[in-house]
């Protein structure tokens, strides 16, 4: 008997990754736009840049999406976790103006299931439509040992382009600017160390009806990508700033846009605060400016525009489907002000 070993002998599945390509090539395909010239399949993916742009500066971001896998590795839900993947690239470079033109995915696991690597990259590929980039490619690497059976980690890279000349970077907001607010699905992609936290203590049944839905699909909802209607915006009005409120709430977030002297002073009754952000708060006794500093509570994303557009704004964007909050101004920061307070 020969003592020589195989590939398989180290756990790895190399028809089972063939299978996986296969199945995820359709939904990779109705991503695709005009500009891919090869994707999925090679060893690197060709996209040229659109003609369209006179002087296009390249945008990028990278992100995963932190603890949130551990509930959906807990729920054994894996269709919305991708769209999340895509949501913190994408709605990250937007934020700077830039178009978002391709996205490649990261999925390592310690044994290949391909039903579950299928549902995330198919999650995936549904973010990549909404935010109107082609899945050009990614990487599955099945690494036996590395992680505990049944989970995974991912990571997404997104690449975006913007006319020079219509960089968004903060530098034209001044005093008596409306900051608005558009609504999130819920908790997006941040906080969810604390909210594992507050459900390990607080013990609730996730398969209960919670507003219409369960407790699980509330707290799993995936990442809101406001890509389209915030596109068609800019190309509408004048957009001074914008702030995806991620990691760090809506406290840290609004800051890396304004220039020093400036402060975002938030009405809090500028919105109302979710069902799901009201039970965290009261399960886990979580004190305002804690809410403020961890999540979004219910508004994702912060367009700042001067007073004379507010009202187009939020006609244009309602007629997008974007749910709008004034959620607040921009005044000059006083003697030992924050650069973002909540009133």
């Amino acid at each position: 008997m020969s003592d020589a070993l195989t590939y398989r002998d180290a756990g790895v599945d190399i028809d089972a990754g063939d299978a996986l390509v296969e199945r995820i090539k359709p939904a990779a395909k109705r991503t695709m736009r005009p500009e891919v010239l090869a994707g999925i399949g090679g060893f690197g993916a060709l996209f040229e840049i659109s003609k369209k742009y006179r002087e296009p500066v390249l945008v990028s971001g990278t992100d995963g999406v932190g603890t949130k896998l551990k509930l959906a590795f807990h729920l054994n839900k894996h269709d919305t976790i991708g769209q999340d993947l895509v949501a913190m690239s994408v709605n990250d470079i937007l934020v700077q103006g830039a178009e978002p033109l391709f996205f490649l995915d990261y999925f390592a696991c310690g044994k290949l299931d391909v039903d579950v690597a299928a549902q995330v990259i198919e999650g995936i590929a549904k973010g990549c439509e909404l935010a109107g980039c082609a899945l050009i490619g990614g990487e599955t690497a099945e690494m036996p040992g590395m992680y505990p059976d049944g989970e995974y980690d991912l990571a997404g890279f997104a690449v975006g382009a913007v006319e020079k000349s219509a960089i968004i970077n903060g530098g034209t907001i001044k005093p008596g600017d409306v900051v608005l607010g558009l609504a999130s699905s819920g908790a997006h992609s941040n906080g969810y160390s604390l909210i594992r936290r507050i459900i390990e203590r607080a013990k609730p049944d996730l398969g209960a009806n919670f507003h219409g839905k369960t407790l699980a699909e509330a707290v799993l909802a995936p990442t809101r990508i406001y890509v389209k209607p915030l596109l068609a915006l800019m190309q509408a009005l004048p957009v001074k700033g914008l702030a995806h409120i991620t990691g760090g709430g809506l406290l840290d977030n609004i800051p890396r846009i304004l220039q020093p002297g400036l402060t975002a002073v938030l009405d809090h009754s500028g919105w109302d605060l979710p069902p799901l952000f009201q039970w965290l708060q009261r399960e886990g006794n979580v004190a305002d400016a804690e809410m403020h500093r961890v999540f979004n509570c219910g508004i994702g994303m912060v367009v700042v525009v001067a007073a004379e557009y507010e009202r187009q704004a939020v006609e244009l964007l309602g007629a997008a489907g974007e749910h709008v909050f004034r959620i607040g101004r921009i005044d000059a920061t006083q003697p030992g002000q924050a650069q973002t307070v909540v009133v």
